[in-house]
């Protein structure tokens, strides 16, 4: 006996043709306040792609009819607050650099500026805190262990033009006394032992002895007689507990056989500079004020 054909109703919707397990896909059209809603937003989108920057191109993206430009109303308001800091700034670079810290109003912008410089340029190496990078041979701002001087004067100069990168930059490399054959190994293991007595580490006492000899003849010069250090060359106090890269023996080994030479980019006072004197003069007060800078005398 054969299946009738099912008749539709009246106003019973029809279907799309599909069928899946003998269920059939309703035809029903989209709701109009739907689809009115759809063309709507297909042609607001078609004008704001003509009005504003839309469309990418090979080297920028099309300008729109009406110009509009994030970028320009960023550069605009980047104006506005240099016009609206300009006499500050100058007097910041007419100040001199001990007497910032007598006027109030002075300090406090050249800190939180200079703090707004260091978040920027400075975190990188010496953390977002001033403590150092984990890695070794990022100095900690905190402390009083000062390679090239702690007054604010010495840290201006620093940052102006950084450490051995350019002609105008401090220098002070140390040798390496073992690649190079200025020391032998047993030597060099004297002098790590001497560096570790004069620091109040554990030591092998028979080496010290010779070692003081072979680091007055080749250390004393930079590290000074009493091991605390000449700040004019960059060379670090040995007789505390701070090391730039470390005050065990492998590491000491290493530092006196192949030497040390970190590079500071300059922030001031060269072609390169990144920011202008007013910004360096305010991240100088910044460190100076962490917690370990020295005042001038």
């Amino acid at each position: 006996m054969s299946k009738q054909p099912v008749k539709k109703k009246k106003d019973e919707v029809g279907t799309t043709g599909h069928s899946w397990d003998g269920i059939e896909e309703l035809n029903n059209p989209m709701p109009r306040w739907w689809l009115w809603t759809f063309y709507g937003c297909v042609i607001w989108a078609l004008i704001y792609t003509v009005l504003y920057p839309a469309w990418p191109l090979v080297n920028g993206a099309t300008a729109g009819l009406l110009g509009k430009s994030t970028r320009a109303d960023v550069a605009a308001e980047i104006v506005r607050f240099e016009d609206a800091n300009a006499a500050i700034k100058a007097k910041l670079v007419e100040t001199e650099l001990p007497d910032i810290a007598k006027d109030p109003e002075l300090l406090s912008y050249a800190q939180n500026a200079g703090g707004a410089v260091f978040r920027t340029w400075c975190a990188q190496c010496h953390g977002a805190g001033a403590q150092g990078a984990q890695a070794a041979g990022y100095p900690s701002l905190l402390d009083d262990s000062w390679l090239w001087g702690g007054t604010i004067e010495e840290i201006h100069t620093t940052i102006s033009y950084g450490i051995r990168h350019n002609d105008d930059s401090r220098f002070g490399d140390m040798l390496a006394f073992g690649r190079d054959e200025l020391l032998t190994e047993d030597e060099v293991a004297q002098v790590v032992a001497y560096v570790q007595k004069i620091s109040d580490q554990e030591h092998d006492a028979a080496l010290a002895a010779p070692g003081e000899t072979i680091y007055m003849d080749n250390c004393a010069s930079c590290h000074m007689e009493d091991g605390k250090g000449e700040i004019s060359v960059g060379a670090p106090n040995l007789t505390d507990a701070i090391w730039l890269y470390g005050g065990d023996d492998v590491t000491l080994t290493e530092t006196i056989w192949n030497g040390r030479g970190g590079v500071m980019p300059p922030r001031g006072g060269a072609p390169e500079s990144a920011v202008d004197e007013a910004m360096v003069r305010a991240v100088s007060t910044y460190v100076h004020g962490l917690g370990g800078g020295v005042q001038s005398e």
